[in-house]
C-alpha cells in the first residue's frame, strides 16, 4: 500500500480508478445529465487545484520567502516555484475550459456571459474566472519567467517583475473570494 502512495501519479491513478468504480456501480446513462455532471466534476477538480495553488502562493510561499535564508532561496526558485507554476497555469486553463463546456451543456453560457437576469451571478463568476486566467497567463507567468531566470533579465527587471507578479497574484487571490461566492450562490438560488 505504501508503494501506491509514495508516487504522486500512482496516487492520482488510484483516485481515478476509485472514481471509475463508483461510476461503474452507479447510474451509467450517458445522457445529457451525465455529461453535465462529468464536466462539473472536472471543473471542480481543476478549480480546487487552481485556487488551491493560488492560496498556497499567497498564504504560504510569498509570505515565507522573506524569512528563508538567502542560501536556500535558489531551491525554491529552481525546484518548487516552476513546478507549482506549471500546475497553476494549466489548472487555470482546465478550469476555464471545463467551466465553459459546462455552461454550454447547461444552456446558459451565452446568457451568463451577457450577464442576463437569472444567470447574472454565475456570469459574474465566469467573468472573474476569465480575468484571473488572463492574469495567470499574460501577467503572472511572463513576469515569473523573468524572476525564475527562464528569460534573460537584469536584477532590476527581476525585482520589478517579482513585484508585478506578486501584486497580480494578490489581485487574483482577492478575486477568488467573489468568484467562489458567485459559483456557490448560483447553485443555491441566490441571484442578482
Amino acid at each position: 500500500m505504501a508503494k501506491l502512495f509514495e508516487n504522486t501519479y500512482r496516487a492520482i491513478g488510484a483516485g481515478v480508478v476509485l472514481a471509475l468504480i463508483l461510476f461503474l456501480i452507479g447510474d451509467r446513462d450517458l445522457d445529457h445529465v451525465f455529461w453535465a455532471f462529468l464536466f462539473r466534476w472536472l471543473h471542480v477538480i481543476s478549480g480546487i487545484l487552481w485556487v488551491g495553488l493560488l492560496w498556497y502562493f499567497n498564504l504560504v510561499q510569498i509570505p515565507i520567502m522573506s524569512k528563508i535564508p538567502a542560501e536556500l532561496k535558489p531551491a525554491v526558485g529552481r525546484y518548487i516555484a516552476p513546478e507549482a507554476l506549471f500546475w497553476f497555469r494549466w489548472a487555470a486553463v482546465s478550469t476555464m475550459v471545463t467551466g465553459l463546456i459546462l455552461s454550454a451543456l447547461n444552456g446558459y453560457g451565452h446568457q451568463a456571459m451577457m450577464l442576463q437576469e437569472g444567470v447574472r451571478m454565475i456570469g459574474i463568476g465566469m467573468w472573474l474566472g476569465l480575468i484571473m486566467a488572463f492574469n495567470v497567463w499574460f501577467v503572472i507567468w511572463p513576469n515569473q519567467k523573468k524572476v525564475l531566470g527562464l528569460v534573460p533579465a537584469d536584477d532590476a527587471a527581476k525585482a520589478k517583475a517579482a513585484r508585478i507578479a506578486m501584486l497580480t497574484s494578490r489581485a487574483n487571490f482577492a478575486l477568488s473570494f467573489p468568484l467562489l461566492y458567485c459559483m456557490v450562490a448560483q447553485q443555491n438560488g441566490i441571484t442578482l
